[in-house]
């Protein structure tokens, strides 16, 4: 299905900012961590339009879509990952499916969210609850898909995914994750990194890289600034050498026909 068209854009537009959202791949200290960071405003934005979201709806499922792009960013070939929650809050859950070309696709469980009373900020634990974190690998060497599940305990994407790393996985894991908006309510800026301990890490790098990540500022702040990745690394991770390997182009992706769609929607009536 094709892609809704973005007010006020025009092709060379929309070629030049899919071409600035990137996965950046990299290293701290000599490969004791890797790491991955993302810049996407543009595919929040695509996914905003084509899923009519307001923003509320975009904040939730869009850190969703970065999560789902950087867990991605270490799979190969044709593997893929879906990343899911189903929750008892307000949002009652959201999917998402991630692969390794970079390509980006998911929904929400309920649209729009309801709201009892003005947000005053973009803390998402009461509109979270209670449930259930799920992960599933399929690879292409694998006879069946690997799914991990953890429970939610923060009502925080980052601090949950973090937890299931740890508890599914016995991996040490950060996330950040954030999206901006400007004064008008469209998205400025959408980025997010992932860290993730190597087995030779010492415990007192990954407490100080645990602490830097809970003291970084917006990462949505720096995509809207249009800051290279180099400098967002060297300011946060020098003394740990970052070395940026490889980098990835990341879109929103939906293979969706209009036959499947409803299909799809006949299921969920009868």
């Amino acid at each position: 299905m094709e892609k809704v068209k973005i007010k006020g854009d025009d092709r060379k537009a929309a070629l030049r900012a899919r071409t600035r959202d990137r996965v950046y791949k990299f290293i701290l200290g000599g490969g004791a961590v890797r790491g991955a960071l993302i810049n996407a405003p543009r595919m929040i934005t695509e996914m905003r339009a084509n899923h009519q979201l307001g923003i509320l709806e975009t904040y939730v499922l869009g850190q969703a879509f970065l999560a789902g792009a950087l867990a991605a960013a270490e799979l190969k070939a044709t593997n893929r990952l879906r990343m899911q929650i189903n929750c008892k809050g307000p949002i009652k859950g959201w999917t998402v499916d991630a692969n390794a070309l970079g390509e980006v696709r998911g929904y929400l469980f309920r649209i729009p969210i309801p709201i009892d009373n003005p947000m005053e900020s973009f803390d998402l634990t009461p509109f979270y609850g209670p449930g259930v974190l799920s992960l599933t690998r399929y690879l292409q060497d694998a006879k069946h898909p690997f799914t991990g599940q953890t429970a939610l305990l923060n009502g925080s994407l980052a601090k949950d995914l973090a937890n299931y790393y740890l508890e599914s996985e016995q991996i040490p894991t950060a996330f950040h994750l954030s999206i901006k908006f400007d004064r008008q309510g469209f998205v400025a800026g959408a980025g997010g990194l992932f860290l993730q301990a190597m087995p030779q890490a010492k415990e007192s790098l990954l407490t100080s890289l645990e602490e830097r990540v809970a003291r970084m500022p917006s990462l949505g702040e720096w995509s809207a600034k249009r800051e290279p990745p180099e400098s967002l690394l060297i300011k946060h991770f020098a003394d740990q050498e970052p070395k940026i390997l490889d980098h990835e182009r990341v879109e929103f992706y939906c293979s969706c026909t209009r036959d499947r769609l409803a299909n799809y929607i006949l299921s969920l009536i009868h």
